[in-house]
């Protein structure tokens, strides 16, 4: 397994090397998204790819909100089976580990990103952020 950052970024850096489809981000970002996955159990244990992929769209919302679309197409991920190469990459690399029932077939079509990062999908608002704030002056309640 890999130990340090140094190294983590080092495997990486020698995957994207090998196979260009994937911007270093990506990885790092599936690799953020798993932890996240996996905080939000009541208890941590190996999460499925279909789990995984539902936790990256929880995840990229919560991170870039309507832009996550875009980013992920910046980074080349086009698909939920993108996660999946991204993950079994890891696994090759000994960055992550995998059971004997896991399998990229797990990671495909979970969710198209044109209907789970869509602005009519997408309900994230600033004003959902914001707390409840005063009304402004010179306006009036109804």
């Amino acid at each position: 397994m890999v130990d340090t950052s140094k190294e983590l970024f080092r495997t990486i850096g020698t995957i994207c090397a090998a196979d260009r489809r994937y911007r270093p981000e990506a990885y790092l970002f599936t690799l953020a998204a798993l932890h996240f996955t996996v905080a939000a159990l009541p208890q941590p244990r190996h999460v499925t790819g279909r789990e995984l992929v539902t936790g990256i769209r929880q995840y990229a919302l919560d991170q870039f909100g309507p832009m996550s679309r875009a980013v992920f197409e910046h980074w080349g991920l086009r698909a939920t089976e993108d996660f999946g190469r991204i993950v079994f990459a890891l696994v090759e690399h000994r960055v992550l580990s995998k059971t004997e029932q896991d399998s990229l077939e797990d990671f495909r079509g979970v969710y198209e990103f044109d209907e789970a990062f869509s602005p009519s999908s997408v309900a994230y608002t600033l004003a959902d952020d914001l707390p409840d704030l005063p009304p402004h002056p010179g306006t009036t309640t109804g």
